[in-house]
């Protein structure tokens, strides 16, 4: 049941990014276009997601367990650190270089659009550098 829920969920999630816009680099990139030819479509859809996800999160942390019963997993830290703003900073330079982020670039995977082949590439080689790194420093703390 929990991977029917799954695939629901992300089929849901991926044909609303689709639907959006949000998986067209072009119309990212406009969004992002502040000082040119800006979009505020996008805007619009963050806002329709912020309206969502609010009260949804707000629930959430009232909860011990999620509806198909697995306990609650929140983000509990809440400070802002230097590993936040640079991974931060390499996300928005992502998204404003390719005008792809993660959740989009998937979708636009399966829709074939070639840009999205290489920046999947280059976001999976950067996960596993980002392991080897981890795994260094875990080494390096435990020795």
């Amino acid at each position: 049941m929990r991977l029917l829920f799954s695939l629901l969920s992300g089929l849901v999630f991926g044909i609303g990014l689709f639907m959006s816009g949000m998986s067209n680099p072009a119309k990212v990139l406009g969004f992002l276009d502040l000082a040119g030819n800006w979009d505020p479509s996008l805007a619009l859809v963050m806002l329709g997601a912020i309206l969502v996800a609010t009260p949804a999160f707000w629930l959430a942390r009232r909860r011990r367990t999620a509806l198909l019963g697995d306990s609650m997993q929140l983000p509990a830290a809440q400070t802002i650190d230097r590993r936040l703003l640079l991974g931060s900073l390499a996300f928005g330079a992502g998204w404003g270089i390719a005008g792809f982020c993660p959740g989009p670039a998937l979708v636009s995977l399966l829709a074939l659009v070639p840009q999205a082949w290489m920046f999947v590439a280059a976001m999976l080689v950067g996960m596993l550098i980002f392991e080897a790194l981890e795994r260094r420093k875990a080494a390096r703390t435990t020795a």
